[in-house]
């Protein structure tokens, strides 16, 4: 179903620079959306409590590396639209945003990059360490705490920036359905060696066929991925 899917987006002409559609009110919670939140609580609270040790060491080594803040917060889109702050452990200096501006209007090659992926392969803005945070996704870890507030689910697409709106096209409506997710479709299916479209493909796909047990098994897979640092950086 994903590869028929991609080839009707390829139909649609879905690209860059598609027009903006209108938040999507979120589907009625139903007793599969229940039984999800529970699967939520339960993985993120044993999670944070059993990673506890691991979590105070990284936030010690973020601390030390320049003096900064230990975690970062964007503003991403979430279910109906919603915005929310998006919690990771920081991995980048502190004027990240001044350095990748001044990055972008000096390397053309960076710059067709970012537009192409919204990521950078060699990222300069990175601190000591924070390339193994990002490698083994010790740096997602506190989004176990957007989770228990509800702004997440451990499943789903992965957050995106107001900026990324567009690259959905008409079907940012199938991405606004659902809690934006720590792992998803998309992490198992390649993460970062994965082009955008196949990204907004595997997201529609997995709005149109979500189960429980999908869940399970994508959050069974998602332990290979990590552990092989499958299309991380």
């Amino acid at each position: 179903m994903y590869r028929q899917f991609h080839l009707e987006m390829e139909g649609d002409g879905v690209r860059a620079g598609s027009s903006f559609t209108r938040p999507a009110a979120p589907a009625p919670i139903g007793r599969q959306d229940i039984a999800v939140r529970v699967l939520d609580i339960a993985i993120s609270l044993t999670a944070l409590i059993w990673l506890a040790p691991l979590l105070l060491m990284v936030a010690l080594f973020v601390k030390m590396s320049d003096g900064g803040s230990i975690f970062f917060a964007q503003s991403r889109v979430g279910r109906g639209g919603r915005m929310f702050q998006c919690l990771k452990f920081r991995t980048m200096v502190v004027d990240a945003e001044a350095r990748l501006g001044e990055l972008l209007s000096t390397n053309i090659a960076a710059r067709a990059e970012w537009s192409r992926d919204h990521k950078l392969r060699n990222d300069p803005r990175i601190i000591p360490f924070g390339t193994f945070l990002r490698k083994w996704s010790i740096d997602e870890l506190p989004q176990f705490i957007n989770v228990l507030r509800g702004d997440m689910s451990i499943v789903g697409p992965r957050p995106i920036v107001p900026g990324e709106v567009y690259r959905y096209g008409r079907y940012i409506h199938a991405y606004q359905q659902m809690r934006p997710g720590i792992t998803g479709l998309w992490q198992i299916s390649g993460r970062n060696d994965v082009s955008y479209r196949r990204r907004v493909a595997c997201d529609v796909v997995y709005s149109r066929r979500r189960t429980i047990f999908q869940d399970v098994r994508i959050i069974a897979m998602t332990a290979v991925v990590v552990l092989t640092a499958r299309g991380s950086y």
